[in-house]
């Protein structure tokens, strides 16, 4: 099969000054074929790409709009970016088409920011063939938009800190890394610690769909019970119910089934879209609602179990602090 070389040109804007247009190499098939070095793009690539990177390989899949809020003051400027990015082939994304929904662009890791990831942890980076199969799966689970709206949770802390000076989520571990951090005892859909002034607040989140009996969302308690008597930290469970009415119902089960070695809190969409505001209802507290940060918790004592607090390498956007555009 033939194969013939061109210059790539880009829509306007999608290319910094001094930039040159990347050569790709084209078959008769018109399929492209990417660089196969970071080493081919690394005088493309930013503070923000390598995030960009980090993100994705930890939360799995970001919306266009997840990633303009919390790295971009432009919407415009994103999507140059992220187009950018993958015609270079670093990360890649997907629309699955859904009749009567939203529709978003989802962002995924690609055969470069994997491999950049891999690699600078120490770990040996996917073959194209595993991380094909890794994106297949990604398009095609049936709990996509359940993951997208705990990322959704998430985002918003980052965007609030964003706008708030002296707040910020110092970690974000998705339900992988929190699970293996706490001895595989729990599984959460995520981990995160908000700090607001000098109050710390951990937590461990479950967003609840609807799709579950009540009773099967108590039950997830158990395994936060063993983690407290093995030594793991007193954090909050926070459940994000969908409607003011499956949270007065869970109230209900809890007390039928109290939790006393546990804190618990809800909050349902009525209450309000900011999880660091005062949407938080406290198990055995009646209806008084509490900020994020007011929320008790404790990291307690150190050990295998109890990870303690955030550290500077924690921070989801660390290599880009105060230098987002």
């Amino acid at each position: 099969m033939s194969a013939h070389t061109e210059s790539r040109h880009f829509p306007q804007g999608e290319l910094s000054a001094g930039d040159t247009p990347l050569v790709v190499l084209r078959t008769t098939d018109s399929r492209r074929t990417y660089p196969r070095t970071l080493i081919d793009i690394s005088h493309r690539l930013r503070p923000r790409d390598y995030t960009i990177a980090s993100l994705l390989d930890e939360h799995t899949t970001l919306t266009t709009e997840h990633l303009t809020s919390i790295l971009f003051f432009n919407p415009t400027t994103c999507r140059h970016r992220l187009q950018l990015l993958r015609r270079l082939g670093f990360i890649d994304r997907f629309i699955r088409n859904r009749p009567g929904a939203p529709n978003p662009v989802c962002w995924l890791p690609g055969l470069l920011s994997s491999r950049y990831v891999a690699l600078a942890r120490d770990d040996s980076p996917p073959t194209a063939r595993a991380l094909r199969e890794r994106q297949d799966r990604i398009y095609s689970s049936p709990t996509l938009e359940h993951l997208l709206a705990v990322n959704d949770v998430f985002v918003s802390l980052l965007v609030r800190a964003r706008h708030q000076p002296g707040a910020a989520l110092t970690r974000w571990w998705s339900e992988r890394t929190t699970a293996a951090a706490f001895g595989n005892r729990i599984k959460p859909d995520g981990h995160g610690v908000w700090t607001d002034g000098h109050q710390e607040t951990g937590f461990f989140l479950e967003l609840d769909r609807g799709t579950e009996p009540i009773g099967r969302l108590v039950d997830k308690l158990a395994s936060h019970r063993k983690l407290r008597a093995e030594g793991g930290p007193q954090y909050p469970i926070l459940f994000a119910l969908p409607s003011r009415l499956r949270e007065q119902n869970l109230h209900r089960k809890l007390a039928d089934r109290p939790e006393p070695s546990l804190i618990v809190a809800t909050t349902s969409p009525e209450f309000g879209p900011d999880p660091a505001g005062p949407v938080w209802r406290l198990a055995g507290n009646g209806r008084h609602r509490l900020t994020l940060a007011d929320l008790p918790s404790s990291h307690g004592q150190p050990g295998p179990l109890a990870p303690g607090p955030a550290q500077p390498a924690d921070h989801p956007l660390r290599s880009v602090l105060g230098s987002a555009a």
